[in-house]
């Protein structure tokens, strides 16, 4: 998998590799127990600090798509990915919510918000192919 990263971006690198990651995920190029790259191995591909590389393997950690083991290495979780339990769902409303201020204020409606989020989600449904 090649993850691609903008350094001019305002988004933090270690934050482009976590999206990157389960990007892989969701469009199923990365499977249960696979292998990603060891930290120091990552950054030295992609050219960046270590220390950046494992803010996002403990992002990834903490939320439960990848573990890290001292023998094996780092691997997306074998036991699937975390469910869209309520937590989840009361993270992504508060998520979600200044982007749809943002977009109201700005006259867009619901319709054309509705309209994007399906374009967004739509390369990753699986269920489409």
């Amino acid at each position: 998998m090649i993850l691609e990263l903008d350094l001019q971006s305002e988004t933090p690198i270690y934050m482009q590799i976590k999206y990157e990651i389960m990007k892989g995920i969701a469009k199923k190029q990365l499977h249960p127990g696979e292998a990603l790259p060891s930290v120091r191995m990552l950054a030295s591909d992609l050219g960046i600090n270590m220390h950046t590389v494992n803010k996002a393997y403990q992002l990834l950690k903490q939320d439960g798509y990848i573990l890290i083991h001292r023998q094996k290495g780092v691997v997306v979780n074998p036991d699937g990915m975390p469910s869209a339990d309520e937590e989840f769902l009361e993270k992504l409303r508060d998520n979600l919510q200044p982007f749809v201020i943002e977009a109201l204020c700005r006259g867009m409606d619901k319709e054309r918000f509705f309209q994007l989020a399906g374009q967004i989600f739509e390369p990753f449904d699986s269920e489409g192919e």
